[in-house]
Order: structure tokens, then C-alpha cells, then sequence
């Protein structure tokens, strides 16, 4: 690590994939530790091991998912380690070390610039350094801004102190698109933000957190530097176009289903319809907090939410899921094959065949990991199958948003959700490299073959 000295004392030297999922192991475990902590609890008891195991993977991970609530089931310590956890774990406890190496004037390996260029998804080793620093300053004034901003709306209904600590604690966790909320400590209200499902202000504000949190720290950058440069990579432009897409296409067909749901958008003003169908749409990609309470949609829009969950955030951002650019990939893939054409041409870029590889490797992989995962949960817990699926898919694309059944697994079923947060946040591929240690390059090819597919 950066801190470590040069010596080579042992010959192990583990490569990039290793080393992040065994940093992002080292965070879950120190916090389990100090979460475990009756000083972390109420009432003067401690948190069981496993629940604290489980809140801390669900803070590394930036997932959402609890097992309490932390309003009123932590203390003021507990919610601190807890929020620290998840801001660690969103900007990558690589991108902070660095960050604190660079102010300390400590000197970057290479390579340790190649465990952060795994960490953010980076492509190239140039300017790396340089987008890290820019990535925790963008990072810390957009949350900075949102809690001023939550803050001095929340000072109409709390006292001060507690309106500036509601604001920061809930700006980085919506920012990270972990989902976590303090509001159970009011007796009587609903969680999350289902009070402010029609208020303009709290939903903007909490869209454009989750908004930038979510396409990726690469894309900020270009974003910000664009009125200079007038130029945006192909990534960027990918991201920017799939995620607007999906936000739309994602706010029509929720306000179409839940338009007449006496428990979800008809009672609301249109007003309130449409910013419940558009904020719901927005979290459902990966931040897990929302204002209409997922067990009382229809079953219908919970399984578009599924899909929703499945696909996830950016590359490089605190989101988890397939990734926005991987369904691009594949939508184009599909494309391309039902025009007849060879090349998968995006923005006037043809896509590399390894590329496409990589998407359909990866969108398999995750989707038998969550069907399994589901298959393995509907034997341990009692609960339909779509709610069970829907716990699946919620913890492996780190969304956080829950149907209710969380609170109630086994200590089987939270194992299992542990896992599927790790493998969403760290990637399936990741994790597999990590497994493998090396990257193996076939010395010969076989004679292509032919193979009758439909």
C-alpha cells in the first residue's frame, strides 16, 4: 500500500483486484467491529456480530440495505461510523488513501497507480493522479453543497444543530447512492423521504445528488472542464445519453402503472405524480432512498424495478449493477445484429470486439449470480419469490431499496446478502481476477467452427 515500505520481505505481492477486495474485506471488518460496539447502540446494549457485519458490508458497499434502523437503533456513533463507512467505501478507500498521501506530500508507485486505475475504471495511467485529487474535491463540494442546502430546509422543522447534521449525514449518503436516513428517530413518520414525495425542493436537490453520483467521477470531470475543452470522451457520452434515457423511459412507465394506485401516485397532485414517478425512477438505478414505499407498488412496477436495479450506475461511480455502458453495449449488439451490420457504431465509434465480450461476460455472470443468489434465498426465507428476487438484485446492484423482508432473514439469508453486496460493489469480474490472481493470455488459436444459432 502506499504507506508500506519498499521491502521484499515476502514474495506475495498481490495484483490490483486483489488488493481492492481485500481493502474493501479490511473496511467491512473494522466496522463491523466498531458498529458491534455498545457505544454504537441504544439503550446501553451492542449490535449481534452479524447484524453488524451486515450494516457495515451495506455502508462499504454503498448499498442501503438494513438490518435496523439506524435512526433509532444507533447512536450518534454508530450513525458517524456508519456514514464514514459509506463515504469511504463510495469514493474508494484507494481514492482517499491517495488523497491523503498527496496532502501528506507521500510519493504514488506504479503500482499502486494501477490498483487506482482498477479502483475508478479508468483507462489510461496518464493524469491519474491528477483526476483522483479533482475526484475527491468535485466529490466533497457536491456533498458540501447539498447539505447546505438540506439543511437550511430541514432548520423549518428541527433545531439547527440537528438540521446541519441531518443535512450532511443525508447528502453523503445520497450522493453515494447508499440510502441510508436517519428520519425513523420521529415516532409515526414513514422512512426515507415518502414525507417529501411532493415537495419540489427535496426532490430536485436529492435528484442531482444521486444524478452525479451516479454517472461516474470520469464524466463529472469532463462535465466541468467542457466549456474549455468542448470535448467529451465516448464514455462519457454513452453514460450521459443511457442514463437520460433510462430516467425518462423509467419516470413514463412508472407514472403509467402507478398512475391509478390508491397507495402510491393517485392520491397525489400532478405535481406529486410526476416527481414520484421521476424520483423513483432515478433511485431505482442504484441510490435506494425514495418517496413512495416500494411494497405498495403494484407487482408490475416492482419487477420493472428489478430490471431498473439489474442495470445499475456508471462505471467508476458509487453505483452498482451491470453498469449503464454494459446495456448500451448489449443494446447495440442487438442492433447492429438485426440491421445486418458487423460493427456496433456508437457516436461515430465502432465498439471493439473485446468490448462486447466483456459486456455479455459480465451481464451473464451477474445474472446467475442474482438468480442463484434468489433461488438459494427462496429456500431460506419465507417470502414470494418476486420480493425475494427483488432483495437479490437490490444487494447486488447496491441499490438499498427493500421490500420489507431485510429486518426478518436468517442468519443464512443476511450471509448471503453480504456476499451479493461485495461482489455488486467490487464487480463480478473483479472479484473472479481477484480469485485467479493472472490474467492468462492463449499461447494458439483452434479452427473456427460453425455453430447453427436460433
Amino acid at each position: 500500500m502506499i504507506f508500506a515500505s519498499n521491502s521484499n520481505k515476502f514474495k506475495y505481492k498481490p495484483n490490483p483486484p486483489q488488493v481492492l477486495a481485500l481493502g474493501f474485506v479490511a473496511m467491512i471488518l473494522i466496522g463491523s467491529v466498531l458498529l458491534s460496539l455498545s457505544a454504537a447502540f441504544t439503550g446501553g446494549e451492542s449490535l449481534r456480530y452479524l447484524d453488524a457485519l451486515f450494516m457495515a458490508a451495506s455502508a462499504v458497499c454503498v448499498t442501503g440495505l438494513s438490518v435496523i434502523n439506524p435512526g433509532t437503533h444507533l447512536s450518534t456513533f454508530g450513525q458517524i461510523v456508519l456514514i464514514v463507512l459509506v463515504q469511504i467505501g463510495g469514493l474508494g478507500f484507494m481514492s482517499m488513501t491517495t488523497f491523503a498521501a498527496l496532502v501528506l506530500r507521500k510519493r504514488i508507485s506504479f503500482s499502486e497507480r494501477l490498483i487506482l486505475q482498477e479502483a475508478i475504471n479508468y483507462s489510461s495511467n496518464d493524469g491519474l493522479i491528477r483526476l483522483i485529487r479533482k475526484v475527491i474535491l468535485y466529490a466533497l463540494a457536491i456533498e458540501a453543497a447539498g447539505a447546505f442546502m438540506l439543511a437550511l430546509y430541514l432548520m423549518n422543522e428541527m433545531p439547527l444543530g440537528q438540521a446541519v447534521y441531518f443535512g450532511v449525514f443525508h447528502s453523503i449518503s445520497i450522493f453515494n447512492n447508499a440510502g441510508f436516513d436517519l428520519f425513523g428517530v420521529f415516532p409515526g413518520r414513514a422512512s426515507s423521504l415518502i414525507p417529501y414525495v411532493d415537495d419540489p425542493f427535496v426532490n430536485i436537490v436529492s435528484i442531482l445528488l444521486i444524478f452525479f453520483g451516479g454517472i461516474g467521477f470520469t464524466v463529472i470531470s469532463e462535465l466541468l472542464t467542457y466549456p474549455q475543452t468542448k470535448k467529451l470522451s465516448l464514455n462519457s457520452k454513452v453514460v450521459l445519453y443511457v442514463s437520460g434515457l433510462l430516467i425518462v423511459v423509467g419516470t413514463v412507465v412508472i407514472f403509467i402503472m402507478e398512475f391509478t394506485n390508491p397507495l402510491t401516485l393517485q392520491p397525489l397532485s400532478p405535481t406529486g405524480k410526476i416527481f414520484g414517478a421521476l424520483f423513483q425512477s432515478v433511485s431505482s438505478r442504484s441510490a435506494g432512498v425514495n418517496t413512495l414505499d416500494p411494497s405498495t407498488l403494484r407487482q408490475s412496477t416492482q419487477f420493472f424495478i428489478i430490471l431498473l436495479m439489474f442495470i445499475g450506475a456508471a462505471p467508476g461511480s458509487t453505483g452498482g449493477g451491470i453498469k449503464v455502458t454494459t446495456f448500451a453495449v448489449l443494446v447495440g449488439a442487438m442492433v447492429a445484429m438485426l440491421r445486418g451490420r458487423q460493427d456496433i457504431v456508437m457516436f461515430r465509434s465502432r465498439i471493439p470486439e473485446k468490448t462486447v465480450y466483456h459486456a455479455v461476460t459480465f451481464t451473464i455472470i451477474a445474472f446467475v449470480v442474482v438468480v442463484g443468489a434468489a433461488m438459494a434465498l427462496s429456500i431460506t426465507e419465507r417470502a414470494p419469490f418476486l420480493t425475494i428476487l427483488f432483495e437479490a438484485t437490490s444487494a447486488f446492484g447496491t441499490t438499498g431499496m427493500s421490500l420489507g423482508i431485510t429486518p426478518n432473514l436468517t442468519p443464512v439469508g443476511k450471509i448471503l446478502l453480504i456476499f451479493l453486496m461485495f461482489l455488486g460493489r467490487l464487480g463480478p469480474v473483479t472479484f473472479a481476477f481477484a480469485l485467479n490472481g493472472r490474467k492468462d493470455k492463449q499461447p494458439y488459436r483452434y479452427p473456427e467452427g460453425k455453430i447453427t444459432l436460433g
